[in-house]
């Protein structure tokens, strides 16, 4: 069984999942899909990236230059596709184990009588 991994790395995969992505725009789509709770700075951003690329689960897809700055351009590898895919069937067997549980807690119990 894979480990596990850390929710922005679920989400800058997750966001990768849609097609290639440059780095604000990889920032943009996790603040989104975090509805705001996650903001990534581009120095974090980019450490992931590096080691999401070393671990050969995105790469470099092309550059291109706007307004004089370099922009590079990063995509899910299938590598990438498959720790996301086991990390979202992990998190969705988990949140289906929580959902059922609270169900039952909330359950009508019967009440002992009291004297």
């Amino acid at each position: 069984m894979a480990q596990s991994i850390q929710e922005p790395t679920f989400l800058i995969l997750t966001a990768l999942a849609g097609g290639p992505l440059h780095g604000y725009g990889v920032i943009t789509e996790v603040t989104a899909l975090s509805h705001g709770r996650l903001t990534l700075r581009a120095g974090t951003l980019y450490a992931a990236l590096d080691r999401l690329a070393t671990a050969g689960q995105v790469v470099a897809d092309r550059e291109e230059v706007v307004d004089g700055r370099l922009r590079r351009y990063y995509r899910l590898t299938d590598s990438g596709a498959e720790v996301l895919a086991e990390e979202a069937d992990r998190l969705a067997r988990n949140a289906a184990e929580a959902t059922a549980r609270l169900r039952a807690r909330t359950s009508p119990t019967p009440r002992l009588a009291t004297t």
